[in-house]
This record gives structure tokens, sequence and C-alpha cells, in this order.
């Protein structure tokens, strides 16, 4: 599987500047704006992160759709103003959203994106494998959790690299023990 595309939500151009450097050293390929042109849907083995200042609602609706592609995202914004906090808001339910520029994102350690605290999944995977627990079927909860069936099994195979597990059985025991434990 291909690592989790990093998503930013930085507060300067000058943070954004150091995290792209970063990123573009581990292999990412860099592009200014938010727009995606590629036919594709999902531009994830692309390797692509795209970057710049969300001021307005479109360019925040811009940079959900290439994260909900599979690009990564690094997005200059003030998240004190309804933009930012929509934007940083909708970007935390596709998966782990970074604000700390110093940071790593969750999977680009290769260490299965936990972090001390164990690993993080992002809020629509523990969802999904909440509901997996309960005995629903992808499908289900898919349907409950208002996703299509490919976006559920996409989110499931991502919650399956953070837990470092192969199967999706193996990523539902791993979810009910880490919400035992924690």
């Amino acid at each position: 599987m291909t690592e989790d595309a990093p998503r930013y939500v930085l507060s300067s151009a000058g943070d954004a500047t150091g995290v792209l450097r970063r990123l573009a050293r581990a292999g990412w390929h860099t592009r200014d704006g938010f727009a995606l042109t590629e036919a594709g849907w999902d531009v994830r083995a692309a390797k692509l992160v795209l970057f710049g200042r969300v001021v307005d609602v479109d360019t925040a609706e811009l940079a959900l759709l290439a994260a909900a592609r599979g690009a990564g995202v690094v997005a200059i914004a003030d998240t004190t103003t309804d933009t930012g906090r929509a934007l940083l808001a909708d970007l935390t339910r596709i998966g782990p959203v970074v604000t700390d520029p110093d940071a790593e994102p969750a999977g680009a350690s290769g260490a299965g994106g936990g972090t001390a605290g164990g690993p993080q999944l992002a809020p629509e995977q523990r969802a999904l494998l909440e509901r997996l627990a309960n005995g629903e079927t992808i499908a289900a909860a898919a349907q409950s959790e208002f996703l299509s069936l490919r976006t559920a099994n996409r989110r499931i195979a991502e919650a399956r690299d953070v837990l470092g597990v192969r199967t999706t059985r193996e990523a539902v025991l791993a979810y009910l023990r880490l919400r035992r434990e924690g």
C-alpha cells in the first residue's frame, strides 16, 4: 500500500515552505494551487502535494476535493476564521491533519502511522470500525455513515495501514484492543 498523503493546515507561508521542502526531499511532487485536472479520480499513486493560501470557501472546497482524491495538501489558512475552521474540520474527516510545521504527518514515518499514544485513526475510520465491530457489514456501515461503498472500503484499507494489519478482521480486532486500552 502507498503511504497516506500528508495533510497540513498552517498559519504562515514560511511554515509551509519548510514543510514543502521536507516533503519534496521525501519524494513528494509539489504544485501550487489545489485544482486537479488529471482524469483519474484517485491521484494517491502520483505522490502529489498541492499547496496554497486558503482565504475563501471556493479554495477550501478545491483543497478538500484534492485531499479526498488522494493528493497531499499544505493549506495556509487562518484557523480562527470560519473558512479556516471549516477547512480543518473537513480535512480531519478524511484523515489526520497536522497543524504543527515541525511535526510529521501520520504515515510519513513508515511506522504504521502511530505516535507514542498509539495509532491515530481518523474519525471516519473509527466510526466504520466501530460499526464492523458491532456486526454490521461494510455496505451497511457505509450507508449508516453516509459514505459510498468505495469510500468506505478505502477508509478501511487506510485504517488497516495505520494499524499495521493485513485484513479487515484484524483491523477490527486491533481497533477493539485500542478502544479497550484507551
